[in-house]
């Protein structure tokens, strides 16, 4: 594992883009301030801070099918990080959540700003990858989670007008592409220290 990392993000002044290099497990070298700087033309309130599980088996990838505003789309397990639990807690918390899987970490693939043209509201998502293991079945999905899935990148591709955001791809080609940083980078993180991190915008 190399000894840096690299992410981009654009200036808040200008919009060009910024290499900030990562220690690895340390913080970053410079203040970026609140990560809402990332996205040009963002409000000044902070990101919702989220994570995602990536879980590949056999060329194919755990992902849910859920029903967002009447409209049903697919996602990787994922949601928001609750007060009082790290990122490695949430993300565990959520794949068991929706889809009676217990997830393990492994690696951080990346860190990502996206901001829905619809509501306005910018996500900070965590990815992660790992394994699945003590699946659940007679577990209760969350609400809102109709089923569960194994889609190949190429099945996903097929269905991108119904993935839930750009990230579900872009975290797989990230995936795929090899990108993985140390968990220690961002074990320390939580919902009030997460918005801080450097991240890519979507």
């Amino acid at each position: 594992m190399p000894a840096r990392w690299t992410t981009v993000c654009a200036s808040p002044a200008e919009g060009d883009l910024a290499e900030v290099g990562l220690a690895e497990g340390g913080p970053a070298k410079r203040d970026l301030g609140a990560a809402t700087h990332i996205i040009p033309g963002m409000t000044a309130r902070k990101p919702e801070i989220t994570v995602a599980a990536i879980t590949e088996s056999d060329g194919r990838f755990l992902v849910v099918e859920e029903r967002i505003n009447r409209r049903l789309v697919f996602n990787q397990p994922a949601g928001h990080v609750e007060h009082g639990e790290s990122l490695l807690t949430a993300v565990v918390r959520e794949v068991r959540e929706e889809t009676a899987w217990r997830f393990l970490p492994a690696s951080l693939v990346g860190v990502y700003l996206w901001r829905s043209p619809e509501s306005g509201v910018t996500t900070m998502r965590f990815a992660f990858c790992g394994t699945v293991d003590d699946h659940q079945a007679a577990q209760p999905l969350d609400h809102g989670i109709v089923r569960t899935h194994w889609l190949s990148r190429a099945d996903l591709q097929e269905r991108e007008q119904l993935l839930r955001s750009p990230l579900v791809l872009r975290c797989i080609e990230d995936y795929e592409g090899g990108k993985r940083h140390p968990l220690d980078s961002v074990a320390h993180l939580d919902l009030l220290t997460a918005s801080a991190m450097p991240a890519v915008a979507v």
